[in-house]
């Protein structure tokens, strides 16, 4: 069975310097029938405007993925981690215990417009970890490139949870499969358009897959996040 969540259907919040769209519920937007798919509990489309973001702030017990489309945004943690996130970086961030980060867009002049994802994790109050790691756009070309899992492997960030995150960059009308019909798969459009299961999906859209194997097949060049679940 697959179903769609189209990105129009998204809740919205637009605070001037943040341009947010939630594709579960999240903050003041609250929709029961959009709570989450298994473990995967926030997607949150963000737009940042120059030497603007979040101030210190603390989270506990989540997995949280940042994913920059484009721009930079620069990250500080109580760990002791800083770093500047570019296109083709993973930051995977172990809220545990508990963590406090900061997430602030360095340009004087350019947004930055990223996916901010949360993870439940397989266990509560974990100790605190942080991971970075950059993939290029070649590595994502016309195959699943695996990002995130639960054994780190093949160079993937490490997530406390049975899940399996891939990106891939598509162009027109080159495919991709997934085959196991045990899993879950939701299918995020980060930009382009891609047919999900002989659905057309555009940018922001998304899709839930149950039962049923995947097959991902470009209509115009296309970046897509595939999470495969538990």
């Amino acid at each position: 069975m697959i179903t769609l969540r189209k990105a129009e259907d998204r809740g919205h919040a637009d605070h001037g310097w943040l341009d947010s769209y939630h594709t579960f519920s999240f903050a003041n937007y609250y929709d029961p029938n959009h709570m989450g798919f298994h473990a995967l509990r926030v997607i949150n489309e963000d737009h940042i405007a120059a030497n603007r973001g979040f101030g210190a702030h603390s989270h506990r017990d989540m997995e949280i993925i940042t994913y920059v489309l484009e721009g930079a945004l620069e990250h500080q943690d109580s760990m002791g981690n800083r770093a500047v996130m570019r296109p083709g970086d993973v930051q995977r961030m172990t809220a545990g215990t508990g963590v406090t980060h900061s997430e602030y867009n360095p340009s004087d002049r350019d947004p930055v417009h990223l996916l901010q994802i949360w993870i439940l994790p397989n266990k509560k109050n974990l100790t605190p970890g942080y991971e970075q790691t950059a993939y290029s756009e070649a590595e994502k070309h016309g195959t699943l490139r695996l990002i995130a899992s639960e054994d780190g492997r093949d160079n993937s960030v490490t997530v406390h949870q049975d899940l399996n995150l891939y990106a891939t960059v598509l162009r027109a009308d080159q495919s991709v499969r997934l085959l196991d019909h045990d899993r879950h798969f939701w299918i995020q459009v980060a930009r382009g358009s891609v047919w999900v299961n002989g659905e057309l999906l555009g940018q922001g859209d998304a899709a839930a897959l149950e039962g049923e194997a995947l097959a991902l097949v470009g209509k115009e060049e296309a970046e897509v996040l595939v999470f495969d679940l538990a």
